[in-house]
């Protein structure tokens, strides 16, 4: 089958396109601002890539189009269209399917789905659960939203039996976005996934572009809790109310909760040396270089959904204690005139405040930490949880707000912290309030779901020539 995938450079469709490849499928795409990494890793599979939406492309004759949700309907001030390409497959009656849709046809048919959904931490934890499934020897296909440093891509097949015996059904983890599926299937793209296997790691209010309250996405969750088979297992963050709503409105599988105090699957212990509790009996230990409750939360996730799949939670918190973590996952990027500068994917006040504090936890009271993020994400843009700011920033001593591109005023959301928090509309100018402050000895924390405009490596060649 001949595939062309439309925004092929995002992350999820370009795991969708190095699957395809994988299982031996044609792959062309194309996208706006085809640049490296992402083009040299597709080409590098023998993926043909081309700039913009064309209507041209319509003489490639795919079998198929497969059309990802940066795609719409939308015009220009002129009145064109911003996506020629899709009104001439609409105009023409080419067949054409979503990312999510074709994945599901023809990569998870057949397979043990384990699903990581949530509003913070699906990429950690599908990278620690694909880890522990290998470190076990099932070999498992997987779809991450990131780069787990334990296997170098974000994407592959996997083994196309499970080894052992009992259930030969080979295993396939991917990361379930509850985010919408394109723009004509506005259903979140984890119900076209069908888990047996489904991780609830948590809810909260996110992605105000699309829904309108927190109760319009425990819809969704709901929604993936019920294609869960009866042999299957629903694991769930067991603290969090939204997903007791969720639960509460109908569940027909196995339902494992963690969390504190929780006695199905629990830990006791500093999230970075801590021992594991199932139905109230030790059952493993991790020690491991991550801090933070949030990635304890997150390996009682993974230990439970691979319990379901064979692999005793003692050997589950065995392999955890050798996971790697994620690129853009606290990463180290680097250390210039004493000062260290991490890279940290956070964009939501949540995962903010959960970062910073695990980084408390690890560098101790003494060390200043510069928290320097830009509120990217869709509803941070759109303001919507402005007012959370100051509270998820409390474990920094001083913040830097990258403020271009916001229709509300970041210093004002920002005043209650005063002197401690700036604001700069441009990257040359966080930099220098940054450089301005920085002390031998500080750490640099960078927080942002985008490119940031490389802010970390010219933060590190300023810190370097400053001395």
């Amino acid at each position: 089958m001949h595939i062309h995938i439309l925004g092929i450079c995002g992350t999820f469709m370009g795991g969708v396109a190095a699957l395809a490849r994988e299982a031996g499928h044609k792959v062309t795409g194309c996208d706006s601002g085809v640049y490296p990494p992402m083009s040299d890793q597709l080409r590098a599979l023998g993926i043909d890539l081309i700039e913009g939406f064309g209507a041209d492309q319509l003489a490639l004759q795919p079998d198929m189009y497969v059309v990802g949700n940066v795609v719409s309907r939308a015009r220009l001030d002129d009145g064109s269209p911003k996506f020629p390409l899709m009104e001439a497959i609409l105009d023409s009656g080419a067949p054409y399917t979503s990312g999510p849709q074709w994945l599901a046809e023809h990569v998870l048919q057949g397979r043990h789905v384990l699903a990581v959904a949530g509003t913070h931490g699906k990429t950690t934890t599908t990278s620690m659960l694909t880890w522990i499934l290998e470190a076990a020897g099932l070999q498992p296909g997987f779809l991450v939203g990131g780069v787990p440093l334990d296997f170098g891509v974000s994407a592959r097949l996997g083994a196309a039996t499970r080894p052992g015996e009992g259930d030969q059904r080979p295993v396939f983890v991917i990361e379930a976005d509850e985010y919408d599926t394109a723009f004509f299937d506005k259903r979140s793209k984890f119900v076209h996934y069908r888990p047996r296997t489904a991780v609830l790691n948590n809810l909260e209010f996110d992605h105000a572009d699309i829904f309108d309250n927190l109760a319009a996405i425990e819809r969704q969750f709901h929604h993936l809790v019920r294609t869960v088979p009866a042999s299957g297992r629903v694991v769930a963050n067991g603290v969090e109310e939204s997903l007791t709503r969720v639960l509460h409105q109908g569940c027909w599988s196995e339902v494992v909760r963690f969390g504190a105090a929780i006695d199905d699957m629990r830990a006791e212990g500093d999230p970075s040396n801590f021992e594991v509790f199932y139905k109230d009996a030790p059952a493993g230990k991790v020690q491991w270089g991550l801090s933070g409750v949030h990635n304890q939360m997150n390996a009682l996730a993974a230990i439970a959904a691979a319990q379901h799949v064979g692999v005793a939670p003692a050997q589950a918190a065995q392999a955890l204690s050798r996971f790697q973590n994620v690129k853009r996952r606290m990463e180290l990027r680097g250390t210039a005139a004493g000062i260290q500068v991490y890279d940290d994917f956070a964009h939501h006040p949540t995962a903010i405040r959960t970062t910073l504090d695990g980084l408390r936890q690890q560098v101790g009271a003494q060390t200043r930490i510069l928290a320097v993020f830009e509120p990217r994400s869709n509803t941070m843009k759109l303001g919507t949880m402005k007012s959370q700011l100051p509270w998820s920033l409390e474990s920094a001593d001083l913040a830097f707000c990258h403020t271009a591109g916001l229709d509300w005023d970041a210093a004002q959301a920002l005043a209650p912290m005063g002197a401690r928090a700036q604001t700069a509309g441009s990257i040359d100018t966080l930099i220098a309030q940054v450089l301005a402050a920085a002390q031998p000895g500080d750490v640099i924390v960078g927080m942002s779901n985008g490119g940031f405009g490389g802010i970390h490596d010219k933060l590190l060649k300023a810190l370097a020539e400053q001395g």
